[in-house]
């Protein structure tokens, strides 16, 4: 068993944990899951399907393989053909990501975050990076495209506004914290169709311990929340610096929620 040594103290790794034994692997079993349930089935895993934001080997082979991720695998979000619509191209699922942010930051709530989380966990899944996705968004961005907003509960008024530089940095830095939870659950967790890294270098430098001490809270003390002073001593180790406590509360939650998206620990009521 692994001893991740940081500025706060020592914390047991789990000892399948790939993230924290250096060296990442992405086969996995596959997770079925929504805002209620995650459900998980053991399946074959399919490498270099998948590449940067995605592969460049065609779009029937995409197609193929959204047309039976979307139906046998993914964490489903809406209606079919809404969910066909979404996860089609890198750009449609930048933009459903994007939305969904949005979605949790305007009107917050657990289930809100949860929506962004499960696109997340999907766009992970589907072998998106989040260099590929910024990308995506900052091409919008320079084009002038105006996204939707989500609609709210029995509304009819559709908004749409422009993308703009500091909410896409958040967007993509949440799903890259949404990504290196990922890699830091035991596995099985969600099978991932691409061979390339999910995140940079740099931010997994900078997240995977942040990350590695809530996951260890979580599977092995059966935590769902930590001191903000803990996680806080973690970025000034890191990173030399650390952010606000209600900033830090909130990577904390997102943190919290991915694991109980991904690997539900507990029954629910």
């Amino acid at each position: 068993m692994l001893t991740v040594t940081s500025g706060v103290s020592n914390y047991q790794a789990l000892p399948t944990n790939p993230v924290l034994h250096g060296t990442v692997s992405f086969r996995a079993s596959h997770v079925i899951c929504s805002n209620k349930s995650a459900v998980f089935i053991p399946v074959k895993s399919t490498s270099n399907v998948l590449n940067s934001s995605f592969s460049d080997k065609g779009h029937t082979q995409l197609q193929t393989l959204h047309h039976v991720a979307s139906k046998r695998w993914l964490c489903r979000l809406g209606d079919s053909s809404s969910f066909d619509d979404e996860y089609r191209s890198s750009r449609n699922i930048a933009i459903s990501l994007l939305r969904r942010y949005r979605n949790a930051v305007d009107r917050g709530g657990g289930d809100n975050l949860k929506e962004f989380i499960s696109a997340g966990v999907n766009a992970y899944a589907l072998g998106c990076t989040d260099e590929g996705l910024r990308d995506e968004l900052n091409d919008m961005k320079e084009s002038g495209v105006e996204i939707e907003a989500m609609q709210a509960y029995g509304g009819t008024t559709t908004l749409k506004s422009k993308i703009i530089s500091e909410e896409i940095d958040e967007c993509i830095l949440w799903l890259g914290i949404i990504f290196i939870t990922i890699l830091c659950t035991p596995q099985p967790t969600v099978v991932r169709w691409s061979s390339t890294p999910p995140v940079s270098e740099e931010i997994l430098l900078q997240w995977k311990g942040f990350c590695a001490v809530i996951a260890n809270a979580y599977y092995i003390r059966g935590m769902a929340w930590l001191p903000v002073k803990t996680l806080q001593l973690e970025q000034m180790a890191v990173m030399g610096c650390s952010e606000e406590p209600s900033v830090v509360a909130s990577r904390m939650r997102l943190v919290f929620s991915t694991l109980e998206v991904v690997s539900p620990q507990w029954p629910r009521v």
